[in-house]
């Protein structure tokens, strides 16, 4: 097995609740979410760090996450906005060496939540989670 979960979750030999899939970039459900919805955006090439990333495949990781961050608006999450970050390198914090965007959904007075969400980071429902941002694309997809 690789060395890298996010490389297996794209391969298929490692479970993800895909919400989102090209041919550069996948997105799937953290499976420790701050808040219910977040999601993990990912190349599909392995970049440990963002001086390993091509920047047109970062222009495109941000054009998805952005994407995401307005689709969990118009799902059944009910988001009112969305947090979305890059944690490069280990002195920030970054867990998995594989760049990846956080786009993290957000409720007026979620603070004390928020914050327990970087506590206990369970996942609830991710089949019907996943599902619900899917919806939320197609939605958004709708619009244009």
């Amino acid at each position: 097995m690789s060395a890298c979960v996010f490389c297996e979750i794209v391969a298929g030999n490692a479970p993800a609740d895909r919400v989102y899939e090209d041919d550069e970039i996948l997105a799937f459900l953290d499976i420790r979410p701050i808040t219910r919805g977040h999601t993990l955006v990912i190349p599909k090439h392995h970049a440990p760090e963002l001086d390993d990333l091509d920047a047109e495949l970062g222009t495109r990781l941000f054009r998805v996450g952005h994407r995401l961050a307005l689709a969990v608006r118009r799902s059944d999450l009910r988001a009112d906005g969305a947090n979305l970050a890059i944690n490069d390198g280990k002195a920030a914090f970054q867990t998995v060496a594989h760049t990846h965007l956080h786009v993290v959904p957000r409720r007026h007075g979620d603070k004390l939540r928020f914050a327990g969400g970087l506590i206990l980071r369970r996942s609830t429902e991710p089949e019907a989670t996943a599902a619900a941002i899917r919806a939320g694309l197609e939605r958004l997809e709708a619009e244009r």
